[in-house]
This record gives C-alpha cells, sequence and structure tokens, in this order.
C-alpha cells in the first residue's frame, strides 16, 4: 500500500504571493502543490518565462515541495471568457490559443520536475455536434500528446461536469479515440465522482487506477458541482483514501478549493490533519475483497 502524498492548490490561495504560498504549504507539512499558470503567481504569458520558472523550481527544492502543475486558470487567456477558449472553440485561432498554453505548461513541468500537466476538455459550443467536438478535442490534445511524450511528463485530463468530457467514461472515449497513447493519462477529481459518477468514489478510484496521473480533492454532493471544506458535503473518505492508497498512485493529491481563496491559509491549515486522520482511518480499516495492498 503506498503512502499518499498531499498537496494544496494554488488556486485557492490566490491572495498571495506564490513564495509565501509555498512558504506557507511547506511550514503546514504538505508535500507538495498544484501549481496552476495563473497572472498572479507564474504567468505562463509574461516575458522571462524560462527564467522564472527556473527560480520557482529552485524554490520549490528548497522547501522539498513536489508539484503538478494545472491549467485551470479562469481568466488567463480571455479576460471576458471564464476558461475560454477552450479546446473546443469554432474558431481555430483560439483554439491554437489554448494549444499554446498547454504547449507551454509542458515545458514549465518538465523544467520544474513535474509529475504531470493537468487540463481539460471545455464545454461544447451552441451548435457543435457532438462528433465534431470530439474530434476537435483529439485533433487539439496531439500535439500537445507529442510534446509531453517527448518532455516525459504525462499529460492528465480531467473529467469536469458540465464539459465534453465529464465522466470517466468519456476519458475511455476520447483514450480510444486518439490510439490510447502512453502520455495520456488521467486527472480524477474525487469530488466529481461523488457528484456525478455512476460508481461510490472509492470504486472510481479502483476502476481508474491504470490511467491516475493526478488526483484532486475536496468533499461535494451528490448532483451538486460545488467544491467544499472537509466535513461538509458527503463524502466518506476513510475508505476512499485507503482505495487510493492501495491502488499504488504515486503522485500528489492536491486540495481543490478555487472559490475559497478569501480564506486559503485557514483552509490549508484545517485540509492536511482532517486528510492525514481519514488515511489513517482508512489504513486501519479491513480492505474490501478484490483491492489490492
Amino acid at each position: 500500500m503506498t503512502a499518499l502524498r498531499f498537496g494544496y492548490g494554488t488556486n485557492g490561495l490566490t491572495d498571495l504571493r506564490l513564495t509565501d504560498a509555498l512558504a506557507l504549504l511547506a511550514g503546514l507539512g504538505y508535500d507538495g502543490v498544484g501549481l496552476t499558470l495563473d497572472h498572479m503567481h507564474l504567468d505562463p504569458l509574461a516575458p522571462g518565462l524560462a527564467g522564472r520558472t527556473r527560480r520557482v523550481a529552485k524554490r520549490l527544492a528548497d522547501l522539498g515541495l513536489g508539484v503538478t502543475v494545472e491549467t485551470g486558470a479562469r481568466y488567463v487567456l480571455d479576460p471576458r471568457r471564464k476558461h475560454g477558449p477552450t479546446l473546443l472553440d469554432p474558431d481555430p485561432e483560439d483554439r491554437a490559443r489554448r494549444v499554446d498554453l498547454l504547449l507551454r505548461a509542458v515545458r514549465v513541468a518538465a523544467d520544474l520536475g513535474a509529475h504531470a500537466v493537468h487540463c481539460f476538455s471545455g464545454i461544447v459550443p451552441a451548435g457543435v455536434a457532438p462528433d465534431t467536438a470530439w474530434q476537435r478535442l483529439a485533433d487539439s490534445l496531439t500535439p500537445v500528446l507529442e510534446a509531453a511524450a517527448t518532455a516525459g511528463v504525462p499529460l492528465a485530463v480531467e473529467p469536469e461536469p458540465g464539459h465534453l468530457l465529464a465522466t470517466l467514461a468519456d476519458f475511455h472515449h476520447l483514450r480510444r479515440l486518439l490510439g490510447d497513447p502512453p502520455a495520456l493519462g488521467l486527472t480524477l477529481d474525487l469530488g466529481h465522482c461523488q457528484c456525478l459518477e455512476p460508481l461510490p468514489p472509492a470504486d472510481c478510484v479502483r476502476a481508474a487506477a491504470p490511467w491516475l496521473r493526478h488526483v484532486q480533492i475536496e468533499d461535494m454532493r451528490r448532483g451538486v458541482h460545488d467544491h467544499l471544506p472537509f466535513g461538509e458535503g458527503e463524502i466518506d473518505f476513510p475508505p476512499l483514501l485507503a482505495a487510493l492508497a492501495a491502488a499504488g498512485y504515486r503522485g500528489l493529491t492536491v486540495v481543490e478549493l478555487p472559490r475559497h481563496s478569501h480564506a486559503g491559509p485557514h483552509h490549508a491549515e484545517r485540509s492536511l490533519p482532517f486528510l492525514r486522520r481519514a488515511a489513517a482511518t482508512g489504513i486501519q480499516a479491513p480492505v474490501p475483497e478484490g483491492s489490492t495492498s
């Protein structure tokens, strides 16, 4: 059974300078950080990206923090459209802007020694047929997957409620459409499993284990896509974390509370003890039949 490594997402610490956020997380005992490329932290579009990335890499190393690179910044590409443009947009130039961001993220991840690069599909634009949307997604991700394979950093696509790729079944559809490339992996948001997957979250982990490259965690309620602090939703965390440890997942499990940034230090401080207690309780519980240890 693998010991879990917990991180906290910088999209939940946007009121802090990046250097302060990293020091906070190291001081609280986190193993790493989910680093969202955004204007207030590591801006992927500003000049001098390579040099700024080197300084962040040194800071991470000095603090002993692992890292994954996330690309879910709300307005980093378009100040008027949340998460726009996407890989599904009708305008090829708009899709190319998102592809360029992901290629930059792969380079940053390689320079940081990150264990994965996270991305998402986007919402299907009005009037676009599903087959067309899936083909746009596959075509857009192809150069990113090639870059990821060259860099040795997996691209971890996240099923996101309301997006074209919303479920684990959708991830497998994309995987088959692309020919199952080795660089393609999965970001599993455990709250999303509670929100909309037909299987319980622990079963989702077991089903997704071969493709897991990045994990996000928060509390959530069934049918409501609202990232909640631990204890405010419906998830039973000890068996969920036990399933994750039994799956042999070795990356970071990153707390994802982007709408609680106004109290980010408070939530970072209380989240880690909660997760450690839940993980310890899960390890002590009987392992479900059919699981590996």
